[in-house]
């Protein structure tokens, strides 16, 4: 991606991120010069910030996602069982923009329909060696209600409503009829890690720097 069209995503989304009423903390509008300060060691430290992912593919408007990291815990907390355990994300899925099949080995995920289109979630279970069971049904719990979807099965989340993702289950997403903005609520994340792709592609985006940026990315850290 070259960084002008970063730089344009991310006012798109911060425009969009306010027209449903949400706030974004602070660090969220620092220049790149306060994100590189001693100041912000933690956050970087912690991945909290903005991401704008192609997955490498360079095609943006059909697979990739916008995502900012609010809060994050650390792996020393998620070892010992207590501390901060937990992080949280925004996200925008633009109408029929792809986030490939994936699925996380520690993560356990709350992904919430905010607001926009309709949320589309294609769902599969692991087989025994952690791949694709493209055989058996998959149940999640969907608001306090455990669902069952065969194989494949798409789940439709309107806005307000939510599923939850433990580890291990495989999952794509995209929205429909409209863009869509997303919560994530989880356990501690780890995007450098905990993402395993049906696709060969990478989690982060490869930037040609055809202008300054501005704001960093968390993969800029």
């Amino acid at each position: 991606m070259k960084r002008s069209e970063v730089n344009e995503i991310l006012d798109q989304s911060w425009s969009f991120i306010k027209s449903h009423g949400v706030h974004l903390p602070p660090f969220a509008h620092w220049s790149p010069d306060q994100m590189r300060a001693v100041e912000a060691a933690d956050i970087r430290a912690r991945g909290l910030g903005w991401d704008i992912t192609d997955y490498g593919q360079g095609r943006f408007d059909e697979l990739g996602l916008f995502l900012f990291t609010a809060r994050n815990g650390s792996h020393e907390d998620l070892s010992a069982g207590r501390g901060m355990l937990y992080a949280e994300k925004i996200m925008i899925s633009r109408k029929d923009q792809l986030s490939p099949m994936h699925r996380h080995n520690i993560k356990a995920e709350d992904i919430i329909n905010r607001g926009g289109g309709t949320l589309v979630i294609e769902l599969f279970a692991p087989d025994k060696e952690g791949g694709i069971d493209r055989v058996s049904p998959v149940t999640v719990p969907t608001d306090g209600i455990a669902r069952t979807l065969p194989a494949g099965g798409k789940l439709m989340l309107e806005p307000g409503e939510s599923v939850t993702l433990m580890p291990g289950i495989w999952h794509a997403f995209w929205a429909e009829g409209s863009d869509c903005l997303i919560g994530e609520v989880s356990t501690v994340n780890d995007d450098r890690t905990d993402n395993v792709f049906e696709m060969k592609i990478g989690r982060f985006s490869r930037i040609n720097e055809d202008a300054e940026p501005t704001h960093l990315l968390v993969s800029d850290y």
